[in-house]
């Protein structure tokens, strides 16, 4: 496939300026008519530089985007007009030319013969695996509006979440760094000055004021800078190459829910996560068996992944999903028994999105009262950290004045 350049007119004259994918020319200018556009102008872009950045269809979509497309595309489809239609405006509007160009190379696969769930998965990059999935169970049931419908639901519940962790997150990151930036100019500009008068004084410096200016005269060594950046690369390297192991993977995750706050935090994400993604499939048509194994790969969490997937062979072995999830101890109580019940009234999906909601609340709720405790904390630290370095250095000058005394 080739990315063509195009000015056209449409039937009222007005100059329409885009991209469209296509095998060649001959097919490029048949897809423009079925736009019901006439071509100016039709140039390949392939080879150029912007033509090379525009066909990056392997690009990572970006979850507002995907979001925004979902939306509209249910919207042009419940309002009756062909799919194709709708694929193509949607490409002509969309600001980022990557994701124009993969609009357009679905569509160009759809128009060759293809289902629209085939033509999606495709490219992965772009349409994650629930979203192929929903998609084929909305077709098969003759309801891709609907499932579209339901598809930007879940993103925009999904997006919603990631914005409110992102924004509790970035506050004590940007003040810790703060932190270490104010107690690192302190040990670099100030306590030399101090060391110069403690030298003149001729007496033993207490253990704290010691080692305060042992560490101002290590970091006012140059190859001390490399040694830290090189000690902080080495750690990160260290846990992206063990967390990319099964078991590193495995026990970082399992870290990560045992940390003092955030992990309460990232455990009640993780239980929103799961029943809203096994609802949100079931309710469109996917078979249960298949909505386990997609919800085991976006889990986002080893610990929660390992349970789903032994849920799921229980499941496939005659068992009801309550109890092996029950069994595998990460879920609360509260939700297994409300899973069984479900399961019993033939009202799973509806009590998934229960729990859902109950736990985006709760997630609500959480990260509000984090972002209230994070200030104070914070004001806490930086008031031990830069108290700690002000009365080592004052210690010497306290244990002087006390001789005088004397």
């Amino acid at each position: 496939m080739a990315t063509f350049s195009y000015v056209a007119r449409t039937r009222t004259g007005t100059q329409r300026r885009g991209t469209i994918v296509a095998d060649n020319r001959d097919s490029a200018m048949m897809r423009l008519n079925q736009m019901g556009l006439v071509a100016d102008k039709l140039v390949e872009t392939k080879g150029t530089l912007a033509g090379a950045k525009r066909v990056n269809l392997n690009r990572k979509v970006k979850g507002p985007e995907l979001l925004v497309f979902t939306r509209q595309l249910s919207t042009i489809v419940s309002a009756g007009l062909p799919l194709m239609q709708g694929l193509d405006i949607l490409a002509e509007q969309c600001e980022d030319a990557n994701f124009a160009a993969v609009i357009n190379a679905v569509a160009h696969e759809v128009e060759s013969g293809e289902t629209f769930s085939d033509a999606l998965k495709k490219f992965p990059r772009a349409f994650p695996d629930l979203y192929v999935s929903m998609v084929r169970a909305g077709e098969a049931g003759g309801d891709l509006d609907g499932v579209l419908l339901q598809l930007a639901d879940y993103l925009e519940e999904s997006e919603e979440l990631k914005r409110r962790i992102k924004s509790a997150m970035t506050y004590p990151v940007v003040a810790f760094c703060m932190i270490i930036m104010i107690a690192t100019g302190l040990i670099v500009f100030v306590v030399p000055q101090f060391a110069e008068i403690f030298g003149s004084f001729g007496k033993a410096l207490p253990v704290p004021t010691q080692i305060l200016i042992t560490i101002s005269n290590f970091l006012h060594q140059w190859w001390s800078w490399f040694v830290i950046v090189g000690v902080i690369v080495g750690i990160y390297v260290g846990l992206k190459v063990y967390g990319k192991t099964a078991v590193g993977k495995y026990n970082l995750d399992a870290l990560k829910l045992r940390l003092p706050v955030f992990g309460d935090l990232q455990r009640k994400v993780a239980i929103s996560r799961f029943t809203r993604t096994l609802s949100t499939l079931t309710r469109s048509g996917v078979a249960i068996l298949q909505a386990m194994e997609i919800v085991e790969r976006t889990a986002g969490n080893e610990v929660y992944a390992r349970a789903v997937r032994a849920a799921g062979e229980s499941v496939r072995n005659g068992e009801t999903l309550a109890e092996p999830l029950a069994r595998s101890q990460v879920f609360p109580a509260m939700v297994t028994r409300m899973i069984g019940v479900g399961e019993k009234t033939g009202a799973l999906e509806n009590m998934l999105m229960k729990i859902a909601d109950f736990y985006d609340s709760e997630v609500r709720a959480k990260v509000d009262a984090l972002t209230s405790l994070i200030e104070p904390i914070l004001i806490g630290m930086m008031g031990i950290v830069v108290g700690g370095i002000v009365i080592a250095l004052f210690m010497p000058i306290l244990g002087l004045a006390s001789l005088v005394q004397q």
